[in-house]
């Protein structure tokens, strides 16, 4: 949907008051709401769904209507919308046939981003939220007072993000529809880069080329995982004087030694800063991915001021951001979590990490995120699964496509030893709280709401010993 021209994109925001959010709840729309509530603005919203984030809103004196309508937007001056929402929307129609400007949430997010002296968007196919909620758990804990904008729940701040009073704004910045580049960082963080969104980059050297671009949009630094070859590819071209490289291999300029585990994943390590020793790391997340992770968020901590004090401190603090490796709770005997990894090399990761916890036996109960994504990934998927000791598969939850390819989770399940096929969370919930037992860990992954059914689950067990739902 074309919003407007360039320049109007420029100067969207001068003179304008009113700004409705369609689909307010999402967690790309709440922080800008929260951001922009915060300066002044007169904010309404508008959502299908009661969420944590429609309530924070409430809280904030926001005013959200559960329904999309075209009087949602009357006296509106400015409409953001997300990608995901259907053109067709009422309230988007309205909008345009109106001449009330819209525009696209990434394309807002850039232009809050060009205001703070120090933005720092972390970038990468996985762990950007994760890593962004230990960037800002650090800069919280040690008092920065960071403007925040993350894809997940920080349980520290129960929310995906806050307006702050700092020059600091820390950015998850997603690469989808090459979103990231409409920001303004002063440092650019890749994680990784991987094949991914192929729908749209229709190449992993199209993706490569994405992150390059997002590297050179940095106009203080940009920070290289050295230990990811994709990445080194983005950073080719950059100036050295702005290159900073972490990893455990060595030669990086930042990089870690004596690595060990405890509680089977429990990461820890001596953080080395050219060649001398900065700081002992314990994590208070498991997996070994979660290393690189947390090395990510010191050096760009440190970049901007935090100790290594403050950096141990934040990151022995942090729990996990919601939704990745989040733990629900043990009942009877049964430990549930949550997970979004939704790609072949995330949930590997992920089922590595629970394999690794000691638990009886790990049941992976998983919704595929899009027809287009299973079937490119289908391979993987299939090898990616397999390492659960079970695995419950519900339909696939297709997002804007169409199934045109065919795909169905049921292939998904004969092709995966011993794998069940239950379209229906509420038949997932029943069978796994009837089958699972003392010792297991059952983790829900997905990119969609499989959030539901790890609940129900949740309550089903909660049923079982007595607890009051």
């Amino acid at each position: 949907m074309k919003s407007s021209n360039a320049e109007m994109f420029e100067n969207v925001l001068s003179g304008v008051k009113r700004v409705h959010f369609v689909g307010i709840g999402g967690s790309g729309m709440s922080p800008l709401a929260e951001i922009l509530h915060s300066r002044g603005y007169i904010i309404t919203g508008s959502d299908i769904n009661e969420s944590d984030n429609v309530s924070r809103m409430r809280s904030l004196g926001i005013p959200v209507v559960l329904k999309h309508q075209e009087e949602n937007v009357s006296g509106a001056e400015l409409v953001v919308y997300t990608s995901a929402v259907n053109p067709e929307n009422p309230e988007l129609v309205k909008a345009l046939e109106s001449g009330i400007p819209v525009i696209e949430r990434g394309r807002l997010l850039g232009l809050i981003t060009r205001e703070y002296k120090n933005t720092i968007g972390v970038a990468g196919t996985h762990g950007k939220t994760t890593t962004t909620s230990m960037l800002a758990q650090i800069l919280l804990m040690g008092g920065f007072d960071p403007t925040i904008f993350i894809g997940g729940r920080l349980p520290l701040i129960n929310a995906n993000g806050r307006a702050g009073n700092s020059d600091i704004m820390v950015c998850e910045s997603c690469e989808y529809q090459d979103h990231f580049l409409s920001m303004k960082p002063a440092v650019s963080v890749i994680l990784n880069v991987d094949a991914d969104h192929l729908d749209y980059f229709k190449s992993l050297e199209n993706v490569i080329e994405s992150f390059r671009k997002f590297a050179r949009l940095a106009e203080k630094a940009v920070v290289i995982n050295a230990d990811d070859q994709n990445a080194l590819r983005a950073a080719k071209g950059i100036p050295t004087k702005k290159v900073i490289t972490y990893g455990i291999c060595g030669g990086s300029d930042w990089h870690a030694e004596n690595i060990r585990f405890t509680n089977g994943s429990f990461g820890q390590y001596d953080l080395y800063h050219k060649g001398e020793f900065f700081s002992a790391v314990r994590l208070g997340v498991p997996g070994e991915y979660n290393i690189s992770n947390s090395m990510a968020a010191a050096v760009a901590a440190h970049f901007v001021g935090a100790t290594a004090e403050q950096i141990a401190q934040g990151l022995q603090s942090f729990r996990g951001a919601g939704r990745r490796f989040e733990f629900l709770g043990t009942f009877a005997g049964i430990t549930v979590a949550d997970d979004y990894a939704h790609h072949p090399t995330e949930i590997a990761a992920t089922l590595n990490t629970a394999k690794a916890m000691g638990y009886q036996r790990v049941w992976a109960v998983f919704q595929p995120f899009t027809y287009s994504r299973t079937v490119r990934h289908f391979d993987g998927f299939v090898q990616s699964l397999s390492s659960a000791d079970k695995v419950v598969l519900s339909d696939i939850m297709g997002s804007r496509e169409v199934n045109k390819w065919g795909v169905s989770s049921e292939q998904l399940a004969k092709r995966i030893r011993g794998a069940v096929f239950l379209p229906e969370f509420e038949q997932i919930a029943d069978y796994v709280s009837a089958n699972a037992a003392e010792g297991d860990l059952v983790l829900t992954m997905g990119g969609g709401d499989i959030y539901k059914c790890a609940r129900m689950i949740v309550n089903l067990l909660k049923q079982k010993v007595g607890h009051t739902v």
